[in-house]
């Protein structure tokens, strides 16, 4: 039986799957509720796509409370080799991987400095994503954010 899965799973791995993060994600504001309300952005925006050679594309966009944008792009291979980061967001270097069609997994630095790592995952009906977020805060101490999703129509 054994064998039966692993034969199963090797032919899995020669069809291309598109990954469920494939999309237009908005996030739920309302639900940052680890930010005071006057702290949260108005508006953010994830797009992933597929690229060209297997490689992964992602864009954000942030609104500001005061109308300010932000935004960020990279396109990546997916085997966790750092690759450079575009925009105005406090990220330059990025490197990603993705465990599961629904999983991706990214590392951010700045300037050299490592910034967070995030973890999105797909929610089993498709239209919703979770992103969890590890980073360090400036008294050094480990801390989490988690940010929710839902994909736009």
């Amino acid at each position: 039986m054994v064998i039966t899965l692993s034969s199963a799973g090797a032919a899995l791995a020669d069809t291309p799957v598109q990954s469920p993060l494939v999309g237009h994600w908005v996030l739920q504001v309302g639900k940052l509720t680890m930010m005071p309300p006057e702290a949260r952005p108005k508006r953010v925006d994830l797009e992933f796509a597929e690229a060209a050679d297997g490689r992964w594309n992602s864009r954000v966009q942030i609104v500001d409370q005061a109308d300010h944008g932000l935004h960020s792009e990279s396109t990546l291979s997916l085997d966790g080799t750092p690759g450079m980061s575009s925009g105005t967001y406090w990220v330059d270097v990025v490197a990603a991987t993705m465990p599961a069609p629904g999983v991706l997994v990214m590392q951010f630095a700045w300037h050299g400095q490592p910034s967070s790592t995030r973890i999105y995952t797909v929610g089993e009906d498709g239209k919703t994503l979770t992103e969890t977020e590890a980073f360090f805060r400036k008294d050094g101490a480990p801390a989490m954010r988690i940010a929710y999703f839902s994909r736009a129509s």
